[in-house]
């Protein structure tokens, strides 16, 4: 048959149509452990048609143990499988939340547990229980237990990846043991973790199993409480039901019960409290199951789990091959990448060093050049040094020469101006005695001539009236005229006065000739103060030059008898004439003053030179000696 109209018409029956298959649904919020999942459910569902849709979303083929709980007026209530789902006291809320349990726990997990995803189920749930402190475990086994959980959680501890502090973030510890012992987060973590290192290798099923083999033997795991009374106005008791039977605690005290019943010896059970009931009632039929062959879902189930294991034993023990293989490669990769940083660090620092090396070598050429060159300076130094050396030496050598010289030369003007002291005492000694000899020469002369007076008077008595002259007037030379001889005895006038004026000119050559060698040795020790001052010998110049001028800084005795002005006349009636003699420019002496010395001889001979003088009357006799120019002198 066709159906034939408009497609509006088809439009509204096809709506209508959906309308009245379409039944009434509710929402539901499922929570497990580790998750959350809402479902619609239909109005005329049962409690075992949302859990085997719950079951089937988990994958979950172990149901037996599980259920869904619920919370009305503040008590843990299961949902009843074969009662609709809203027929019962849920919570009037949308969605109605439930969570999903285990119900019930087994005797063995490891041979109870089939599934994967039953045994990750219980190991979550075991763990909250005994974080919650539901479960009562001791410190060290909660260590332990903690360890565990991190090896399913994070794998095989690694030291580069685990680094302190990954796991203060994660709840491993109940709230009782941290605050029984007074340890810190990084204490407990050290802990944790020396634990944890010894699981490696270990997978995460395993480490789960593990964990769940240690809490099967706590005291308090898989047991549900309820509070009972041996009469009814007092609740001291209480009743626990586990996978064993049925155990009687006191209030105080639930890890060891006062009286246990297992199962097996229970015949019948008589219960008012409906969900105790039903506890025991499954609690029962699984312990007996465990004890009956079993069924041909439960063989397959084990078979598939052996299967799994067996599978997942191998899967993981390639895996464990893969990974030392991995490992090996990686630590061989590692060996390789640092050989190569080696190699690398190696070739480089190699080049670091022929860098090093170059520079070091153009270093040391640089500082060879410059060694041959200060070596070149240093010899030049070193010839100039020893050219500096011998001409010191030589140096020294000659100034010790000249020293020595010099020596003897003072010494040689040490010994003249000595003779020349003596010669001046010598000298002042004979004019001591000319003077004395000159004295008596005109003494001598003084009675000749009153002598002559008085013979004239008696002889020529009209010569009486003329008047007299004195002894030093001219016109004395008129008495030579006549016949008067004086009797001067013995005396030469002019022999006296040659010896005289030859033994002057030998003293003033004498003298000339020291004090030019004089002179000579002060130019020639000025000359040695100037080049040996650095020799330490400036100071004994000076004092040689000193003893010099001590010793010949005065002039002789014999010439200072007669001072500046006591000129004599030279004539006959001072016949023994004196002579300037001018030493501003020949004897060591700064005050430029002429000095007059007369030189006498002894008294015959003055006596004999005024007989001279009075027997050639008028005629005089005058000599004169002339050194410089400004020394004249006159006799």
């Amino acid at each position: 048959m066709i159906w034939c109209g408009c497609p509006h018409q088809l439009k509204n029956m096809s709506i209508r149509g959906l309308k009245k298959k379409q039944p009434k649904t509710f929402k539901v919020r499922i929570i497990t452990v580790d998750a959350e999942m809402e479902f619609s459910c239909e109005m005329k569902w049962k409690g075992k048609d949302l859990f085997d849709l719950v079951c089937r979303a988990l994958g979950l083929r172990e149901t037996w143990f599980f259920g869904l709980q619920y919370t009305i007026k503040g008590m843990c209530t299961w949902l009843k499988m074969d009662k609709k789902v809203l027929d019962q006291e849920i919570p009037k809320e949308d969605p109605i939340s439930f969570h999903f349990l285990a119900k019930f726990y087994p005797e063995k997990v490891e041979e109870e547990l089939l599934q994967e995803i039953t045994q990750h189920l219980f190991f979550l749930q075991v763990k909250k229980q005994i974080l919650d402190e539901e479960i009562y475990c001791s410190p060290e086994a909660t260590v332990l237990l903690a360890s565990y959980a991190v090896q399913a959680k994070y794998g095989d501890y690694d030291p580069n990846f685990h680094e302190p502090g990954f796991l203060a973030h994660d709840e491993l510890l109940p709230k009782r043991v941290l605050r029984q012992y007074q340890l810190t987060a990084e204490m407990w973590e050290e802990k944790i973790t020396a634990w944890y290192a010894e699981h490696r290798g270990i997978a995460r099923d395993e480490a789960e199993m593990n964990y769940l083999k240690i809490a099967q033997d706590l005291e308090m795991y898989g047991v549900n409480y309820f509070p009972i009374a041996q009469n009814k106005n007092h609740t001291d008791l209480l009743l626990g039901v586990d996978a064993k039977g049925i155990h009687i605690y006191s209030i105080n005290n639930r890890f060891s019960p006062n009286k246990s019943f297992e199962w097996s010896s229970i015949r019948n059970i008589s219960c008012s409290e409906k969900e105790i009931f039903q506890l025991c009632i499954g609690n029962h039929d699984l312990f007996m199951r465990r004890r009956k062959v079993d069924s041909i879902e439960i063989q397959q189930m084990k078979a598939q789990a052996r299967e799994e294991k067996a599978r997942k034993k191998m899967e993981n023990q390639r895996l464990a091959r893969e990974k030392q293989l991995r490992e090996e490669a990686e630590r061989a990769k590692e060996e390789l990448e640092r050989r190569l940083f080696q190699v690398e660090d190696e070739a480089r620092q190699a080049n670091e060093a022929l860098l090093r090396s170059q520079e070091a070598a153009e270093l040391l050429a640089e500082k060879a050049q410059i060694a041959e060159e200060e070596a070149k300076l240093l010899a030049q130094n070193a010839a100039e040094a020893e050219q500096e050396r011998q001409r010191l030496e030589i140096t020294a050598l000659k100034s010790k020469e000249e020293k020595r010289l010099m020596e003897q030369k003072m010494r040689e003007a040490e010994l003249i101006a000595v003779k020349l002291v003596k010669e001046s005492d010598r000298r002042a000694k004979e004019a001591e005695h000319l003077k004395q000899d000159l004295h008596e020469a005109r003494e001598a002369e003084r009675k000749a001539k009153q002598k002559l007076l008085d013979i004239t008077r008696l002889n020529y008595p009209h010569m009486a009236k003329y008047p007299q002259y004195s002894p030093g007037d001219s016109r004395d030379a008129n008495y030579d005229k006549g016949s008067i001889k004086l009797d001067l005895k013995d005396i030469d006038l002019k022999r006296l006065s040659f010896e005289i004026e030859r033994e002057r000119l030998d003293y003033l050559e004498n003298s000339r000739k020291f004090e030019d060698r004089l002179k000579e040795l002060k130019s020639e020790i000025h000359a040695l103060k100037l080049e040996e001052k650095q020799a330490g010998i400036y100071s004994h110049w000076n004092e040689v030059l000193g003893s010099l001028d001590r010793s010949l800084g005065s002039a002789p005795s014999w010439m200072k008898t007669f001072e500046t002005g006591d000129a004599v006349d030279v004539n006959l009636q001072r016949p023994f004439p004196a002579y300037l003699l001018n030493t501003a420019s020949s004897w060591p002496c700064t005050n430029k003053i002429q000095h007059m010395v007369p030189v006498e001889k002894s008294s015959s001979q003055a006596n004999s030179l005024a007989a001279n003088s009075v027997g050639t009357g008028t005629r005089k006799q005058i000599i004169k000696v002339q050194q410089h120019d400004s020394d004249v002198i006159y006799i």
